[in-house]
């Protein structure tokens, strides 16, 4: 065992690192085959989504134990997506880094991770992608749906929906805010199909959890009775030896693309997917999520592309039983945590509910996967999800209005000259220009519009976009507009043309006019201190996942020199 370079033997350092663990361990928790395994923890009052993962953790350990195993809690950086400011996304690749490096510094063969909000799960990979050790992850599960007013309540979807009603003047502010009250309605993440949801669907799918667990809601006893499940497997896992890079090879991430698409998934898995294979060196890029994504129908109808919600999809047959409709599009060969092929675990899956998971031959779409768009405004790529887009919006020109930045959308976005074609624009808001990259690109409607019932506009920024919003919104445009990117070339005025069938992103302008002028640069990020200083300059662009340059690749988890 790898703890057993701390524990074993009879000299000064074992014995130190031995009795300073002896508060409740027993002599027998050290050598004799008993694997340690860390529970890496994200609860956190702070995180809301992830509040109930102590008590999930408790069922670990017991799962832990069962097996001959020693668990361990380990509470690791955790990330609220509503709460923190100025983005979750600016301390992602920080959490993944602390996790990591916890991971390697401490006396531990195997890990657990827990995880629910939007960040906690992709930075936890990243860190055991890193570090490579045996490791399973238990994602917390989404929240029981809510009702107002007798309708269901998709969480995050419906504020973004609510909140433009209010300002288009159907809905009065005192009914708005009568909804806040049980929007949430239980523990759990959102429980639409949102980041939070699809990097639970994702880390099912590239082979890290026992399969079946990704979308079990978070007050179902039975997320209890799986994390007992999973501590039992931890412990094998580490007896097998198999690690994380064993099992997210290049097969699992084709599988988390076909899966993507299948389930209408956030597009915010792109980048989180992409920093993950770049920790395990699999050369995934953006064209891969076009090419194996194009073609995947859309079968599970939830919000924000459809209309129910996560405990529907639970009910109806869970991940297993839409992934059995397009396991002829999965990888055979890609095992998961169990040592065995996902697809072999898709035999007794059956689909309960054919309202909220579609049959392979009646899908809500055709060809649902991510579109990686390029022009003249896009070298390097941008992203949109025609699920969640409209149709007649995916082929369009239409005349820019641009925003420098958060603060000036706010502030002139009611009175700037715009009708139902105009392209709304939003720079600096990419990783270095935000810094960050906030899920603001679903930019809101100008008032004047939404009062004469416009609903949707093109939009296109360097920005990200929550899983739980919707609307023909262009995300991730790379180079951003703060390192040179042609964003910061546009103007107001100029003609925008997107075809996202032909998968183009362009600027109607002459070449030479474009390089005449100069890029705008007010607005962005120039921290001097800290995190945002480091992460500013060391940051990729959203093609690479945002990861930071010096942790793309792994380092293992040898430790050379001991503490004493």
């Amino acid at each position: 065992m790898r703890s057993d370079q701390w524990y074993a033997g009879t000299d000064r350092n074992a014995y130190i690192h031995r009795a300073w663990m002896r508060r409740g361990l027993p002599r027998e928790a050290f050598g004799g085959g008993r694997p340690h395994i860390a529970i890496a923890n994200t609860a956190s009052d702070l995180t809301p989504c992830n509040m109930h993962l102590d008590e999930v953790a408790e069922h670990v350990k017991h799962g832990v134990w069962g097996a001959g195993g020693v668990p361990l809690n380990l509470p690791v950086l955790s990330l609220g997506e509503t709460q923190v400011r100025p983005t979750a996304m600016l301390w992602r690749n920080l959490a993944a880094m602390a996790a990591e490096e916890m991971f390697r510094a401490n006396p531990v063969d195997g890990l657990v991770l827990l995880g629910g909000c939007d960040k906690t799960i992709p930075a936890l990979l990243m860190a055991a992608a890193s570090v490579d050790l045996p490791a399973v992850v238990v994602p917390g599960g989404p929240m029981l749906t809510g009702h107002f007013r007798g309708l269901p309540l998709g969480c995050g979807t419906d504020v973004w929906r609510l909140s433009e009603e209010v300002r288009a003047g159907t809905l009065s502010r005192e009914a708005f805010l009568a909804s806040e009250s049980v929007m949430i309605r239980s523990k759990g993440h959102c429980n639409t199909m949102g980041t939070a949801s699809t990097m639970a669907c994702m880390a099912e799918a590239l082979g890290m959890t026992l399969p079946g667990t990704a979308g079990t809601p978070a007050p179902d006893a039975r997320l209890l009775e799986r994390a007992h499940y999973t501590g039992r497997l931890a412990v094998e896992l580490v007896r097998e030896g198999r690690t994380p890079s064993q099992v997210m090879t290049r097969g699992a991430f084709h599988n988390a693309i076909v899966t993507l698409a299948a389930i209408g998934g956030s597009t915010n898995a792109v980048v989180h997917l992409l920093a993950i294979a770049g920790r395990l060196g699999v050369g995934l890029t953006l064209d891969d999520f076009d090419r194996t994504g194009s073609g995947v129908p859309l079968l599970v109808d939830l919000q924000p592309a459809g209309r129910h919600l996560m405990d529907d999809l639970f009910r109806a047959g869970g991940l297993p039983a839409v992934l059995k409709e397009v396991a002829d599009l999965l990888d055979p060969a890609a095992v998961t945590v169990t040592g065995r092929p996902l697809v072999e675990h898709l035999a007794e899956a059956e689909i309960w509910d054919e309202s909220v998971i579609r049959r392979r031959s009646s899908p809500l779409l055709e060809d649902a996967g991510i579109a990686v768009l390029r022009g003249n405004l896009a070298p390097r790529g941008a992203v949109v999800k025609p699920a969640a887009a409209s149709p007649h919006l995916l082929r369009h020109r239409g005349r820019a209005i641009v925003f420098d930045s958060v603060e000036d959308l706010r502030a002139r976005l009611d009175t700037v000259d715009a009708d139902e074609t105009s392209v709304l624009i939003l720079r600096g808001c990419g990783p270095r220009g935000y810094p960050g990259m906030p899920e603001v690109g679903n930019l809101p409607l100008p008032a004047k519009l939404l009062a004469k019932g416009v609903r949707d506009m093109v939009r296109v920024s360097d920005a990200r976009m929550s899983g739980t919003a919707y609307g023909t919104v262009v995300l991730h445009t790379a180079p951003e507009a703060a390192v040179g990117g042609p964003l910061a070339l546009v103007r107001t005025g100029d003609p925008i043309v997107l075809d996202v069938p032909a998968r183009r992103l362009d600027v109607d302008v002459p070449a030479g006019e474009l390089a005449r002028r100069e890029p705008v640069t007010a607005g962005f990020a120039a921290p001097s201190r800290g995190w945002e200083r480091l992460y500013v300059d060391h940051v990729l662009q959203a093609d690479q996942g945002a990861d930071l340059d010096f942790l793309v690749g792994s380092s293992g988890h040898r430790v050379a020199r001991d503490s004493h």
